[in-house]
């Protein structure tokens, strides 16, 4: 499930919003300037020289701090809750002392990039036996925005206050506080257990805790569900709303190390939940995804966005940004839904410690298989959001305007429980208009207007071209792109989540799970390759799932059964028809 923009619920902030988190903890450790300084050393040597009228200076260069004003600082400790103290620096001569040979070198410095300017926090040295972080921020934003593929980051959380965020830890630090956990089922149905086939307790994780535990709950909130037949999740849950009175519980989480300052827990989403809790297949309409797991192991099955149609996608149950799959991945009907054979199943079990990349429109299904799990996770905001809200507003309105006028009393048996409202049909025309005008705010405040959602190769909108599914600009990749790459991003920090062996679902006695040493596929092609092929394959797969799917049904009569509403908003809400919609709706207002 995605973040959700038209709801009343908190969404995710930009990116940008300010906060201390980033100053609140030691930067990131990198090796020493050593001989890298070069000619602008040199350079800034002779002016070090003029200013102060000295002889020649040592500068970075040398390795030496001769002057007074880069005499190394002593280095800060912890305080009890693990954060780096912000850089203060150490005490320096007044400004209005400050001899005019001082300020001069000092000046000099600073225009070379070699010191940093007044106020501002200086580099730490690197500290012998320090563990260091396998990438910086800007690499692993690099990495993020430009991965086509599912993979797990290692070793970039050790210094994160969040790590120890075990179910235990979270009941001190909200003691009393009543969560929504939703109950369901630990069945083997071939029917996927959405949100509207659940039920939901009010407790404490405390309660939570004890009836994990296997001990009979005569009363309080778990006392109808028997442990061994249900499993118990707090999903969803978004921090302004469980830590609304402990703010400073934010700065635990810390996104900057991933490239984006200022993100925290504000922007992230909690998840604790028991043996066998799970997500239903679904993928995200927006953003991409980072996964951070805290305690305990969770299995992700992963699909990528070209197999859209062997998932059998649908819009009911409705909920904002997520589209469902009518399949049981995990136990799929394969008589109903034949295609699903043709999905490539992605799997990895998420340890604690690692962080996991959903790229955009990944579809997975994500299950606890651990006594006690806990996960937070934040979704990256990103350019093609602009028009999924646009086609997330059409998809809200046509869902709400047919099922409601189909039975307007009975909206639990198609509206999801994370939706905290039914709008009426004046609401969600405002909703449309409104991610329209945003969208086209966005691209008229921008340098450079880039309609890409209004071109194909160039051209203008081709109707049977977007028929595509999963073409969304940032994930279709050149083969000329892939090879400009010079190196692969992957290696013991950075494990990509293979495509798991393609035996029958029966057959599947293991778990498949990737443990970072195969990073090449049966085929034997890198697996930075496996999803940057052209647009042409990804068009004849998806072109061809629909002949093959009718010619698989060639030898039986057609279904009598009459066409529901439900079967009607699956052709109309399908995000291949959304997207062609949006394109068409924005490409008319900009005529």
């Amino acid at each position: 499930m995605g973040p959700q923009v038209f709801q009343t619920r908190p969404c995710a902030k930009p990116s940008s919003e300010k906060s201390s988190s980033t100053s609140q903890r030691r930067p990131y450790t990198r090796p020493g300037p050593g001989a890298a300084a070069g000619s602008a050393a040199a350079a800034a040597s002779r002016l070090l020289q003029a200013a102060a009228g000295a002889g020649p200076s040592a500068g970075p260069s040398s390795g030496c701090r001769s002057s007074s004003l880069l005499q190394p600082e002593p280095m800060p400790t912890r305080d009890p809750r693990g954060h780096w103290p912000a850089r203060s620096g150490r005490p320096r001569t007044s400004p209005a002392r400050k001899r005019p040979e001082e300020a001069g070198a000092e000046a000099a410095w600073v225009a070379f990039g070699l010191l940093a300017a007044p106020g501002a926090p200086a580099p730490y040295e690197p500290v012998p036996g320090e563990p260091v972080k396998p990438f910086t921020p800007e690499k692993a934003k690099e990495i993020i925005m430009s991965l086509e593929q599912p993979a797990v980051f290692c070793n970039m959380v050790f210094d994160w206050p969040a790590q120890h965020w075990t179910a235990e830890h979270l009941s001190e630090v909200l003691p009393g506080k009543r969560i929504r956990f939703r109950m369901g089922l630990k069945s083997t149905d071939t029917a996927p257990q959405f949100e509207t086939a659940c039920s939901y307790a009010e407790a404490t994780l405390e309660e939570f805790l004890t009836w994990n535990c296997g001990q009979p709950c005569i009363s309080g909130p778990f006392r109808d569900y028997d442990h061994s037949k249900f499993w118990a999740y707090a999903d969803y849950k978004y921090f302004v709303n469980l830590f609304e009175d402990k703010t400073d519980i934010f700065q635990d989480v810390i996104w900057s190390d991933f490239g984006f300052p200022g993100r925290n827990g504000r922007e992230s989403t909690l998840w604790i939940g028991s043996l066998g809790a799970h997500t239903p297949c679904h993928l995200d309409s927006y953003g991409c995804n980072l996964v951070f797991q805290v305690q305990g192991r969770k299995r992700w099955h992963l699909f990528p966005p070209e197999d859209t149609p062997f998932l059998y996608p649908t819009r009911i149950p409705y909920e904002e940004s997520s589209v469902f799959s009518k399949v049981n991945v995990v136990n799929p009907d394969l008589k109903r839904f034949p295609q699903f054979r043709k999905a490539r199943r992605h799997m990895v079990a998420l340890s604690p410690g690692q962080v996991l990349f959903v790229p955009r429109h990944w579809w997975h299904y994500v299950e606890s298989i651990d006594p006690v799990t806990v996960s937070v996770n934040s979704w990256i905001e990103l350019e093609e959001d602009h028009q999924a809200r646009v086609e997330e507003a059409i998809t809200r309105t046509l869902v709400c305007a047919l099922k409601t006028a189909e039975d307007p009393h009975n909206t639990r048996a198609w509206l999801n429980p994370t939706e905290v409202e039914e709008t009426s049909h004046e609401v969600n025309c405002r909703y449309l208009n409104g991610a329209v005008s945003a969208f086209f705010n966005h691209y008229r405040t921008s340098k450079v207007i880039e309609m890409q959602a209004l071109r194909t190769n160039g051209e203008e909108l081709n109707v049977h071209n977007h028929m595509e599914v999963g073409q969304t600009g940032r994930q279709n990749l050149t083969l000329e792109t892939v090879k400009q790459e010079a190196a692969s991003p992957f290696g013991p920090d950075l494990v990509p989540v293979i495509q798991s062996p393609e035996e029958a679902p029966s057959e599947r006695g293991g778990i498949f799970e990737s443990d970072g040493k195969d990073f090449v596929g049966k085929d034997g092609e890198h697996f930075g390759k496996l999803h940057n092929t052209k647009r042409q394959r990804r068009m004849s797969r998806s072109e061809n799932a629909i002949v093959e799917q009718v010619a698989s049904h060639g030898t039986t009569a057609p279904s009598q059964t009459l066409i529901s509403t439900d079967d009607l908003l699956d052709c109309l809400v399908n995000p291949q028809v959304t997207r062609i919609v949006a394109q068409l709706l924005i490409q008319g207002r900009n005529l």
